[in-house]
């Protein structure tokens, strides 16, 4: 794989955009191998003077507020964070100038030279990775796990980097990497050894003019792949399956039919109830589909993706089993808050697109009070209408989406608009009977209400443990 070392960084002039969790991670990784490193973002200093605390004050630069953008002018190279519009001017002059942008992704990247484990997709991948760490864990391996989940890739690239000046043998055998679109648009060496895509849906179409641009930012998680690497692809999604044929690598699909087709190498299907994973020749039973603690068809996909990737990675049967048997969902995806006079509380605050939620509603059989809105992504929220007329006795709706679920679900005479989720939570558990599920699960963006989808979630859960017993 390529290192940092060939580009040369040492007293280079980089600008880094974007003072979040991987602007922040890039900026030390960039000190450590003394570039002269300038920090750009849109906030004033007091915004961002806890992020700073972290940094070197006596090598690096700060571009801040209205005129961050002029932190281009002089830089060789641009390191911008995921959600930074890659489309943006100040960035187009750059590149017109002769100057690369890429994300903090690549850049991490050239920094390691263990195996990475990308995945992609517009839901699942969280749990995935999650499935896929706790796996090789397991059975003893040193693994990273993060990337757009948690730690940022840049934070591994520091540890590994630092090891090595110092004698020490790398802290990792693997790297697993959640992987988003907007990491990936700026790619350029990024390398894994194996990469798959979970599903595509609409999504982020308030980033990008088309599905069709969406799905090209995904697919580029293949774009380095060699013939000794391995691309998945799920074969039940038509948009991914058909991505498949030019790939480089052994290429294999999952799928919850029985059968893979012979254009494939392997991968895994459903027989009958049971987990079935091919991988070298050999045909795996991986367990029946009633043994997975985590609930809903979705979940049988992550299971099958995981297997697949922790077995290639040498992992042994029991191991995967075992966490098979026990991992209980991550936080915010489907979650059991609590039950309340026969009441399930179910927080799916990271359910942030339209497709999220049918999954979520299709994974519940009780009667349902939903809790959903929030910021528009450009979803097409008619697509809710036929589960919610189906399992949805009462709509509650929140946040600046509210009016376009309510227009989008028409026919639907059970529907609320309130003003704060405190109000939602209270009006959902009068509403709900013994033996409903209370079910947030908002289809959109948590920015209008809220820090993030974690601190939507969170404030549900303690609104939801507050209402008296």
């Amino acid at each position: 794989m390529p290192t940092a070392d060939t580009m040369e960084l040492r007293g280079k002039r980089v600008t880094v955009i974007g003072l979040a969790r991987s602007g922040i991670a890039a900026s030390r990784l960039l000190q450590e191998v003394g570039a002269q490193v300038t920090v750009a973002d849109r906030k004033e200093r007091a915004e961002v003077c806890h992020e700073l605390e972290v940094l070197d004050p006596s090598s690096i630069q700060l571009s801040l507020g209205k005129r961050y953008e002029s932190a281009l002018d002089n830089a060789d190279l641009v390191v911008i964070s995921p959600g930074v519009p890659y489309r943006m001017e100040s960035l187009e002059r750059a590149r017109r100038r002769g100057v690369k942008v890429i994300s903090e992704l690549d850049l991490a990247s050239r920094f390691l030279s263990v195996p990475i484990l990308a995945v992609t997709g517009t839901n699942g991948k969280s749990t995935t990775v999650t499935l896929i760490g706790k796996m090789l864990e397991h059975s003893g391996k040193r693994v990273f796990v993060g990337g757009n989940l948690g730690v940022a890739l840049s934070e591994a690239a520091l540890h590994a980097r630092q090891a090595t000046t110092t004698g020490q043998p790398c802290p990792y055998d693997l790297l697993v990497v959640e992987v988003s679109s907007f990491q990936l648009e700026t790619v350029e060496q990024f390398h894994p050894w194996i990469a798959g895509i979970l599903n595509v849906t609409v999504d982020h179409q308030d980033r990008y003019v088309s599905i069709e641009e969406y799905i090209a930012a995904k697919n580029r998680i293949f774009e380095n792949l060699t013939s000794s690497d391995y691309a998945l692809f799920n074969l039940d999604d038509p948009r991914v399956a058909s991505l498949r044929k030019p790939v480089k690598g052994s290429v294999l699909g999952f799928t919850r039919t029985n059968v893979l087709p012979p254009d494939v190498a392997g991968g895994a299907y459903l027989d009958q109830d049971r987990v079935m994973v091919k991988i070298k020749g050999k045909t795996h039973e991986i367990c029946r589909r009633n043994e997975l603690k985590i609930i809903g068809d979705h979940n049988i996909d992550n299971a099958m993706v995981a297997s697949v990737y922790a077995l290639l990675s040498g992992c042994p049967m029991s191991a995967l089993q075992e966490v098979l048997r026990d991992f209980p969902g991550l936080e915010h995806a489907c979650e059991v808050v609590r039950e309340r006079h026969g009441v399930r509380f179910i927080n799916d605050s990271k359910g942030t697109n339209v497709d999220a939620t049918l999954k979520a509603l299709e994974s519940i059989d009780q009667p349902i009070v939903l809790i959903a809105g929030g910021r528009d992504k450009g979803g097409d929220f008619s697509r809710l209408a036929s589960s919610i007329h189906q399992r949805v006795k009462r709509l509650i709706l929140i946040g600046e989406a509210a009016p376009l679920i309510a227009n989008a679900v028409e026919g639907y005479q059970a529907v609320e608009r309130v003003g704060t989720l405190n109000e939602a939570v209270e009006l959902a558990a009068g509403a709900a009977e013994s033996g409903d599920v209370v079910l947030l699960s908002p289809a959109c963006a948590s920015f209008d209400m809220f820090v993030d989808y974690q601190d939507r979630g969170r404030q549900f859960k303690t609104l939801v443990q507050s209402l008296p017993s």
